[in-house]
């Protein structure tokens, strides 16, 4: 039996592949743990504040939750809160 070291050329220029095929399989690792678990463990997006408890999306949605608004109330104030913070109008919390 042969092995790499035995051989008159030497492996070859084949080898190269080995350390490509370790960087494909750490990098398909890397993304598939950015796709699942590591996303769950973000809080939020970019965008939000660090004192979400007192942003006025979350304000709004307390007193609509608390009965303190109507419905027509609490879109019409959270679509200019959505214009204000450049957030899409399906981004509201």
């Amino acid at each position: 039996m042969q092995t790499l070291a035995d051989w008159d050329g030497g492996p070859g220029p084949w080898i190269l592949f080995f350390p490509l095929i370790w960087a494909a399989v750490v990098i398909g690792v890397v993304t598939l743990l950015r796709r699942t678990v590591w996303r769950g463990r973000r809080r939020g997006g970019p965008w939000r504040p660090a004192a979400d408890e007192n942003s006025p999306l979350t304000v709004l949605g307390r007193r609509f939750a608390a009965g303190e608004i109507d419905e027509d109330e609490y879109w019409r104030r959270s679509s200019v809160l959505n214009e204000e913070f450049g957030r899409s109008k399906g981004g509201a919390a």
